[in-house]
């Protein structure tokens, strides 16, 4: 069957702008997917008015967007975070139209502010648990994880979590960052900012055991790179890549929590907290351009001292 936005044209002007997404800006299926699925629904709504995408107000957009945040129909109740996602791909539409048109469509969602996006708390692990996480890594696996990429791996992961280390600041470093002597490594941030981070004895152990053990023999079948940490063929390891390398070892350690490389980063920066570090170093330490961000750890510590004193204080709420 037919649709309506397909009847008044808007079909043909979606399919132009995802057209544009995926040659032009080059998005991935997955992402032109998603902003499939949203603009469909978008239009579905505006065919429902009987209005068209050039005609479309912004009382039109907050009716649509009130709608997906209530469900119905059939229809979950989305997230803020998806009604945000949702918009803003709403949003790239009407700016699309307007750079096609030749005389200028107005833009409906101009005037609107995005919903707020709720901030979520981080989920660390306890250090129990990275260390069984980083024991697994550092274990080979016969016919599934040889020696020398056994020792990579618990490096990148020893850099991940003794470095506080974005994945992208990972798999970016370079041999000459690090300075074993110095105990001490440059990392590259956000914004090509800078910082230099201590390196812990545990971490400058793995490193060295990789650099004199197990990166000549994976350089091997490389060309040469300054990268430290190489995947298979001898080129700088991939972030894909660095992914399934905690997960494996996740999946060795038996951890049944979700465990990506940012858990890692979160839960170095609760452990500092939790040992008694000040906000202002924690910040300097993961490159947080605002305290704000680091601060979303000292409510994560805050919460579990009170789940302490409510399980042990004997004079304790229970029941509350």
């Amino acid at each position: 069957m037919t649709t309506a936005p397909q009847r008044r044209g808007d079909a043909r002007v979606l399919d132009q702008y995802l057209a544009h997404l995926r040659v032009e800006r080059g998005l991935s299926t997955n992402t032109v997917a998603a902003y499939r699925r949203d603009l469909v629904r978008y239009l579905d709504h505006l065919a429902e008015l009987d209005v068209d995408l050039a005609d479309a107000a912004p009382a039109d957009v907050t009716g649509w967007m009130r709608r997906i945040r209530e469900g119905g129909e059939g229809r979950p109740a989305l997230a803020a975070s998806s009604v945000a996602r949702a918009l803003a791909a709403v949003r790239g539409l009407h700016a699309f139209l307007d750079d096609e048109s030749s005389a200028g469509v107005p833009d409906p969602t101009a005037s609107l502010p995005a919903p707020a996006r709720p901030r979520r708390l981080p989920h660390p692990i306890t250090v129990a648990e990275v260390e069984q996480l980083l024991d697994a890594a550092g274990r080979p696996r016969p016919g599934r994880l040889p020696a020398e990429r056994a020792l990579r791996d618990r490096a990148l992961l020893e850099v991940l979590y003794g470095f506080g280390a974005r994945i992208s600041e990972a798999v970016g470093l370079d041999i000459d960052d690090l300075d074993l002597e110095g105990r001490q490594a440059l990392l590259r941030g956000k914004g090509d900012r800078q910082r230099v981070v201590p390196l812990g004895s545990y971490a400058r152990a793995a490193l060295d055991a990789y650099l004199t053990r197990s990166r000549p023999e994976l350089a091997r079948t490389g060309r040469g790179t300054p990268a430290m940490f190489l995947g298979a063929r001898g080129g700088r390891l991939t972030r894909q890549a660095a992914w399934a390398i905690v997960q494996e070892a996740a999946e060795a350690a038996g951890l049944a929590t979700h465990i990506s490389p940012h858990t890692l980063r979160h839960s170095y920066a609760t452990h500092l907290l939790h040992g008694g570090a000040d906000v202002r170093s924690v910040q300097e330490l993961l490159g947080h351009a605002s305290v704000a961000t680091t601060q979303l750890y000292t409510q994560v510590t805050v919460d579990s001292l009170r789940e302490a004193h409510a399980a042990a204080h004997p004079r304790a709420i229970r029941g509350a």
